[in-house]
Formats: C-alpha cells, structure tokens, sequence
C-alpha cells in the first residue's frame, strides 16, 4: 500500500532512520571537536589576540603589555572588542568549512547546510 503511495517499502524507511542515526552521531561528534579546535583572533597588528572554540566560545585574551597606558585606555578596549569580533568570525570560518566536511563525507550535495 506504502509503494502505492510513492513512499516505497518499509526498507527505505529503516535506510532512512539508519542514515538519520548516523547523521545525528557524526553531528553530535563535530560538536566535540569543535569545542576543541582553536582559532585566534587579532587586533592592533597582534597587539590584542583572542582565542575561541570553532564553536565561538572565547576562551582567553593576551594583551601585549606596552599598551597597557591608563591614556589609552579606550584605544585598548576598542583592540579587545576587535580581537574577539575576529575570533568570532575565524570561529564561524572554521565551523562552516567542518560542518561542510561533514556534509561531504556523508553524500549531501554541495553547499546543504546541516544543523548546528
């Protein structure tokens, strides 16, 4: 009756749960790995650079000390602000170009995007 209805058997169905089983493991394992992989971010030719997770966690800051200078002190903020914006986007960068990996290694056509 399935097949009647262009829905085929109860064999493409079990296919189907067994892909999605195994989409849903490879997700949940890029997840891992992304919280693992780093990627740094800078500002001010290297002055201020942040770290994140690919997942866009920001996991730390490393301030070059000579500018420290309490007059500056809105010039350094603005340096934070813009190591962290690069990290954040190196993050997305790099979880994009991983979750595409993903897609490719499991037959999805180019450019599908998975969930994340």
């Amino acid at each position: 009756m399935l097949k009647g209805l262009g829905l085929g058997g109860i064999g493409d169905m079990a296919k189907m749960m067994k892909a999605a089983t195994e989409m849903q493991g490879k997700l949940a394992e890029l997840q891992d790995q992304l919280a693992r992989i780093v990627v740094i971010g800078e500002a001010g030719a290297g002055l201020v650079k942040a770290r994140a997770t690919a997942k866009g966690d920001v996991t730390g800051l490393d301030i070059d000390p000579s500018i420290l200078v309490a007059s500056e002190k809105e010039v350094v903020e603005d340096l934070i602000l813009a190591a962290i914006h690069d990290a954040q986007a190196r993050a997305k960068a790099r979880n994009e170009q991983e979750m595409s990996k993903l897609g490719e290694s499991l037959g999805l056509p180019p450019g599908m995007k998975l969930p994340g």
